[in-house]
C-alpha cells in the first residue's frame, strides 16, 4: 500500500525526546513514511534511530545546516502528496494523523495547515496568528493575501508537496526561528491560504534543542531571524519605521527598569533587561531602513 503521507522531523541533540515522538507516530492508525535529519548531533540520537524497529529514514548532516535547509533535504526525496514538518519535542495524540489527511481532503484550497498544539500542563499554545511581525507598520501590505491566518506555529505543519515545491520549500537564509512565518507567507502570496486542524492535536515541549543555551543567545537569534523576515518583506520606508519604534521602546523600557532597580532586584526584572538590551543592540546593529 503506497502512503499518502511523509513526516519530517530535523533533530538536533534531542535524542530521547526523538525517540518518544517517533513511539506517537508509529502507534498512528495511517501508514506513513518517516524521514529524520540528524543535524550533527552530539547526543546519542544516531544510536537510538539505529536501534529502532520502524523503518525510519536518516539523513545523517555532518554539520548543522539549521532547520530550514534540513527540511528542504528530505522534502527534495519526498513524493507523498502531503509532507508534514514535525518537530522531535512532540508527540502526537491519538488519531492526530487521521485528522490532518481527512482535513486536507476535505479542504482542497489549502495549501497548508497547522495542528492544535498542547503545553505539557495541557493548556493550548498558541498555534494561530493572525498578523505578521511589524504588520501594524505595513499599511495594509499583506490585505489582498488568500485567508484570514497569516501564519501558522512550524512545530507540527502539514502542507500539499505540489503547492511546497511551487514556493521552493523553506527559505534556507533562515537558520532557526522565523522560517515558519516566512513559508506561511510565501504560501499565500502563490494564492493558497492557510488552514488549522483543531481536531489534530500534538504536545509540544518547545525550545528544547535550545534548553542549554543562555536566555540571551536564544532572544538574539529570534530578533535576527525577525529583522531577516523584515528585510525580504518589508519596503525600507516599514523598516525604517520598525526600527525608530522598536528602539524608543527598548529605551524606555531599559529606562524603567533600572528605575525599578532602585526599589530591589528580581530575576524576572533581569530577564526583562536582558531582552531589552539585546533588542536595544541588534536594532541599533541592523540598518533596515538604509
Amino acid at each position: 500500500m503506497s502512503t499518502q503521507l511523509a513526516i519530517i522531523i530535523v533533530n538536533y541533540n534531542t535524542g530521547p525526546l526523538l525517540d518518544r515522538c517517533l513511539d506517537s507516530v508509529f502507534c498512528q492508525e495511517i501508514p506513513c513514511r518517516v524521514l529524520v535529519v540528524d543535524n550533527a548531533s552530539g547526543d546519542d540520537s544516531l544510536a537510538i534511530l539505529a536501534r529502532r524497529d520502524e523503518p525510519v529514514e536518516v539523513i545523517a548532516n555532518r554539520e548543522n545546516v539549521g532547520f530550514a535547509r534540513a527540511n528542504n533535504q528530505a522534502l527534495a526525496r519526498c513524493g507523498e502528496p502531503l509532507v508534514f514538518f514535525l518537530n522531535p519535542d512532540t508527540e502526537l495524540y491519538p488519531g492526530c494523523l487521521q485528522a490532518i489527511c481527512s482535513y486536507m481532503e476535505e479542504h482542497l484550497a489549502v495549501g497548508l495547515a497547522g495542528c492544535a498544539i498542547h503545553n505539557p500542563d495541557g493548556s493550548c499554545h498558541e498555534t494561530v496568528e493572525y498578523r505578521y511581525p511589524g504588520h501594524s507598520y505595513s499599511r495594509g501590505q499583506f490585505a489582498d493575501l488568500p485567508g484570514k491566518i497569516a501564519w501558522l506555529l512550524g512545530a507540527a505543519l502539514v502542507g500539499r508537496r505540489e503547492s511546497l515545491a511551487e514556493v521552493d520549500g523553506f527559505d534556507p537564509d533562515y537558520f532557526l526561528y522565523a522560517e515558519d512565518i516566512d513559508l506561511c507567507l510565501r504560501m499565500r502570496q502563490a494564492g493558497y491560504p492557510l488552514g488549522f486542524i483543531e481536531n489534530a492535536g500534538v504536545l509540544h515541549l518547545e525550545g528544547q534543542s535550545e534548553s542549554n543555551a543562555p536566555p540571551a543567545e536564544v532572544m538574539a537569534r529570534k530578533i535576527r531571524a525577525e529583522l531577516l523576515f523584515f528585510d525580504k518583506h518589508y519596503p525600507s520606508s516599514v523598516r525604517a519605521r520598525i526600527r525608530r519604534i522598536r528602539l524608543l521602546e527598548a529605551h524606555w523600557r531599559i529606562f524603567s527598569l533600572r528605575v525599578q532597580g532602585v526599589f530591589g532586584t528580581g530575576e524576572e526584572r533581569e530577564k526583562k533587561m536582558i531582552r531589552y538590551q539585546t533588542v536595544l543592540r541588534l536594532y541599533q546593529e541592523w540598518r533596515g531602513g538604509s
